[in-house]
């Protein structure tokens, strides 16, 4: 192996030292070989550099399953590109398929196999063919795996490779102080060869928790990681990776070992595909999400899940208080991170990274707000034994239906607010299919499935979704060519670069605003957003428009060319995006 610049340790070196703090007494030396021959590793491997933005402002994520839309007599990933390419091309660069896999629960997240594709979808063939025209981004399930996986039946007859995959602990074991999404038993009674045992199930008794404590299963998802390199896999989704090392008596969550295998990873990723991309997925307060940039060595983006829970707080209640606090606190992403900017996912809203954050009265208010909207709640159990809201599961755009005070007749106008916030904040903006085409709650497919997250999974027949978007008066077509306008205007400012500068701006509860400045510091962009049900009054003295610059509000166009002392009158949920380029 080669030596990286003078002191910087061979790649073989940098594994070995991972295994080190991960696997103490192991023969890591015979591990790290077998790392690098899984990953092919044969030659000198050139320098990664971490501090390195793969991104811009042109970026914009679209997540969706593979059989989000679907048409007669042909494969979902083939109706899904051509979905994308007639609709939305040259907008979107990067397609995240949520997982694609055989599965047996939970839309696709209790995996039975890793390497193949789920044959209802298509073949590896249509994820290569997508990766010609959008980066992909796939989920590497890694916490858990189905109950009904190759793995899991050799488990329970002590054979290969499955034994010694799963976390085995005593019936009457004291895991109190375990962290948890769900409410169900941790542990799942499992008869086997060898008698009654009982396994480890984080998220449910279908998704059996794997034993990263055993070398073997490193290795089993280094192969799977490589398999996704070889068919055009591009970004990474680490899935619930939070709670991936377990160490009874602890939390069970964010162990010193998890940090230190995606470390691992991304080190193998990267030296693999340099322009490759490592996302970590975790659902957690806000201090501990930001810990997994660790020093640009750990995940290049985060999910920002705090986002969500505060703009639809912000928008519910007319007040932009607890969100302007939290942009404050937020430490700039460092060149080579950012964060993954999202509002709407295929999950509900979560609600543990707003804790500290908004109280839990603020919680109940919004949960109360939701079901009136049509939606449901799902819950976790609390370590007392009590029952807290745990997520918010509803469609965006009947979550934007009304407010604290009931519905009303702003909902578009609150959802187009909401999406133009995230496009303009620090990150890499990323929508949820089902908010491009402002799908509605399917009540019809959560009854079905006995699942709340299935509220926000509805499966659109392509012919109908065409005739809605080509029709001016539906609203699913309002909402993509209104959506798609703002794209197409946000990929042309440089001052809406994932890691320009941001800082907060201050104009009271009904105001929430933010300046951000190109990398260059040519551009400059005031956002400022009416976040009430109410006409708004802004000083243009106090937004300080520098007097030499033309000023121009790239939404509606209008030239500020007059007296600076002018009042700006923003109707309900209006908003301004006020530059000094026009572009």
């Amino acid at each position: 192996m080669k030596v990286l610049h003078g002191e910087k340790l061979c790649l073989n070196e940098q594994i070995l030292a991972h295994l080190d703090n991960i696997y103490s007494g192991s023969d890591n030396q015979t591990l790290a070989d077998s790392l690098c021959a899984i990953m092919c590793f044969e030659q000198s491997v050139e320098p990664v550099s971490t501090h390195v933005n793969l991104w811009d402002q042109s970026d914009i994520v679209a997540i969706t399953y593979g059989n989000s839309i679907v048409e007669q007599e042909a494969m979902p990933l083939d109706t899904l590109l051509t979905f994308f390419n007639k609709y939305i091309k040259d907008l979107v660069s990067i397609v995240h398929v949520l997982p694609f896999y055989p599965y047996s629960s939970d839309d696709g997240f209790a995996v039975i196999n890793y390497t193949e594709v789920n044959q209802s979808l298509g073949s590896w063939q249509q994820i290569g063919q997508l990766s010609e025209q959008y980066a992909v981004m796939a989920d590497l399930v890694i916490n858990h795996c189905s109950s009904r996986s190759l793995w899991f039946d050799n488990y329970k007859q002590d054979k290969s490779p499955g034994a010694g995959y799963f976390i085995e602990m005593p019936a009457d074991a004291d895991l109190s102080e375990v962290v948890r999404p769900r409410t169900s038993p941790l542990l799942r009674e499992t008869e086997t060869l060898s008698g009654t045992k009982h396994v480890w199930c984080t998220f449910s008794h279908d998704q059996i928790d794997l034993n990263f404590a055993n070398p073997q299963v490193l290795l089993e998802f280094v192969g799977i990681i490589k398999t996704y390199l070889d068919n055009g896999v591009s970004l990474f989704r680490l899935d619930a990776v939070a709670f991936l090392w377990k160490e009874p008596g602890t939390t069970c969550i964010n162990l010193p070992q998890t940090h230190e295998i995606i470390r691992l990873l991304r080190l193998l990723i990267e030296h693999t595909n340099s322009k490759a991309i490592v996302i970590t997925e975790t659902n957690i307060p806000n201090k501990e999400n930001l810990s997994y940039f660790g020093n640009a060595n750990e995940a290049h983006w985060i999910y920002n899940f705090t986002l969500p829970p505060l703009i639809l707080y912000t928008l519910m209640s007319g007040r932009c208080h607890h969100l302007k606090q939290w942009l404050m606190s937020m430490p700039p992403a460092q060149n080579g991170t950012a964060y993954f900017n999202f509002i709407a996912s295929h999950d509900g809203v979560g609600l543990r990274p707003v804790e500290g954050i908004l109280t839990d009265e603020d919680v109940d208010q919004m949960a109360d707000t939701v079901k009136q909207l049509g939606g449901e709640i799902s819950w976790r159990k609390m370590s007392d034994g009590s029952h807290r809201p745990y997520e918010l599961n509803i469609s965006l755009i009947d979550a934007m239906a009304g407010t604290f005070n009931g519905q009303d007749s702003y909902q578009f106008q609150r959802f187009v607010c909401a999406h133009a916030i995230m496009l303009s904040l620090e990150g890499v903006p990323a929508f949820y299919i089902h908010s491009l085409l402002g799908t509605h709650n399917d009540h019809n497919k959560k009854e079905l499935s006995g699942h709340n997250r299935a509220i926000n999974r509805h499966i659109w027949d392509f012919e109908k979704l065409s005739s809605e978007l080509t029709d001016e008066t539906s609203l699913h077509g309002r909402v993509l060519y209104k959506l798609t306008s703002l794209i197409r205007l946000r990929k042309n400012q440089p001052a809406f670069h994932p890691n320009a500068t941001q800082f907060t701006m201050h104009f009271g509860e009904s105001i929430f605003a933010f300046w951000r400045q190109s990398l260059d510091r040519r551009q400059s962009i005031f956002c400022l957003f009416n976040v009430t049900d109410q006409e708004q009054q802004v000083s243009l003295q106090d937004v300080n428009l520098i007097e030499l610059d033309d000023w121009y509000d790239l939404i509606s166009g209008y030239h500020f060319k007059e007296s600076r002392e002018e009042q700006l009158i923003l109707k309900p949920y209006e908003f301004v995006w006020i530059s000094n380029i026009r572009s």
